[in-house]
């Protein structure tokens, strides 16, 4: 977050330089020139106020934290100081003191910069809308379902250039795969979870050597330190360990850059949260389904083998890397949601009916993991709900938990 307010500061310093050296001439006209005093005061406002709204904002990052972490999912903040909204506003802030301050310096009794205090207004004005788009995106995105929105339309994205990536680099056919046997293992030199592969600079790695990398890992599974991280097999030549490891990011927690699977973790922390004895808040859990019950019918109309291979510009296979099938996601997704909502008839009848849409939509490869969920799902309301009425009630499928006008079981 610091390093495009800094850039802001830089580039307010170098404009109040430009424009102290195009002052003069004809211009600005009469009715916009200052005296030494009214430049002097106008500045030392701004300085003031700059200093003034940095402090309001960063007292509103403080507000999000607390309620993100204490409503939603600590995983969504990674989320939220990246948002480049905020990194503007923070800029233009810096950049519009440095700009003011750096003029101050420039005024005396007879030379008064008069358009670097023009501009300073300017600046001001332009901060303060920006401050207004600011207080009102996040006044809006705080809530969980348009957090839920946002993550989900991040995920469905992540996976979509995933999957054109994954398509565009596959192998020739009869292209054999390499052997089981590695050639030599790289290991892992610190522990951390996998953030990121740079699928084109480990397959031409692997084409350089005649090899093929192996990566046994997950991406976003966590490496502890001295773990096999790439499986060298087949080549001519041994490639540098030091290379391949920097071509893997490794962090202290997962991102959602090139792991689809973490929206879905963060869209589910979101829900158990709300379905918490301390905030008890099923609806919302049902609102955050309605964007699950999306992200799933996006990942399930495509085929998930569970392993890709990466070929070079020839059609060789180069990178094999370790995917999720569809049973991976489908838990993930409403494992947690149902053992946490397992005595509220709202969830079970939302989660129903997304059980339901799913098997009536995607492509008959796919609906024994949805029928398997579906046992699972009945077998838990009938241990939460001994009552016949109560339990009758409860395994209807409703797309709005409750109201929505329910339909019997199947």
């Amino acid at each position: 977050m610091w390093i495009l307010p800094l850039f802001g500061i830089v580039l307010g310093v170098i404009l109040a330089e430009c424009a102290v050296a195009a002052d003069g001439a004809d211009w600005p006209p009469g009715g916009w020139r200052y005296s030494a005093t009214t430049a002097s005061g106008v500045l030392s406002a701004i300085v003031g106020a700059m200093v003034a709204l940095l402090g309001f904002v960063v007292t509103i990052g403080v507000l999000v934290i607390q309620q993100a972490t204490g409503t939603l999912s600590p995983r969504y903040m990674r989320l939220w100081y990246r948002d480049r909204l905020q990194k503007s506003v923070l800029a233009t802030f810096t950049g519009t003191f440095a700009f003011a301050f750096s003029l101050l310096r420039s005024i005396e009794s007879n030379s008064v910069p008069d358009l670097g205090v023009t501009l300073a207004g300017v600046a001001v004005a332009v901060s303060l809308l920006l401050l207004l788009i600011y207080l009102n995106r996040f006044t809006h995105n705080l809530r969980p379902v348009a957090i839920a929105d946002l993550v989900g339309r991040m995920g469905e994205d992540v996976f979509a250039r995933g999957a054109v990536k994954l398509h565009d680099a596959e192998p020739h056919d009869g292209e054999p795969l390499p052997s089981r046997d590695p050639v030599t293992v790289v290991r892992s030199p610190r522990g951390g979870a996998i953030q990121a592969f740079n699928t084109a600079g480990l397959v031409a790695a692997a084409a350089r050597h005649d090899c093929t990398f192996v990566v046994p890992y997950l991406i976003g599974d966590y490496v502890p330190p001295g773990a096999v991280l790439v499986e060298v097999r087949g080549g001519t030549s041994v490639p540098d360990p030091r290379i391949v490891i920097g071509l893997i990011a490794l962090g202290p927690e997962r991102t959602i850059d090139q792991d689809p699977a973490f929206a879905l973790r963060v869209l589910v922390d979101i829900a158990i949260r709300a379905l918490s004895p301390a905030v008890n808040d099923p609806t919302t859990a049902v609102q955050v389904l309605n964007h699950i019950e999306s992200f799933l019918t996006r990942i399930g109309m495509r085929p998930l083998p569970g392993r890709y291979v990466l070929a070079d510009d020839h059609g060789r296979p180069r990178l094999v890397l370790r995917g999720r099938g569809w049973a991976d996601f489908l838990e993930l997704a409403v494992s947690e949601i149902r053992d946490y909502g397992a005595t509220s008839v709202q969830v079970s009848r939302r989660l129903r009916a997304l059980l339901d849409g799913l098997l009536g939509t995607l492509p008959p490869t796919q609906r024994p993991a949805v029928q398997a969920e579906l046992d699972l799902l009945r077998q838990s309301v009938e241990r939460s709900f001994t009552d016949p009425a109560h339990r009758a009630v409860a395994q209807r499928a409703d797309r709005q938990g409750i109201g929505g006008g329910s339909r019997p079981p199947r």
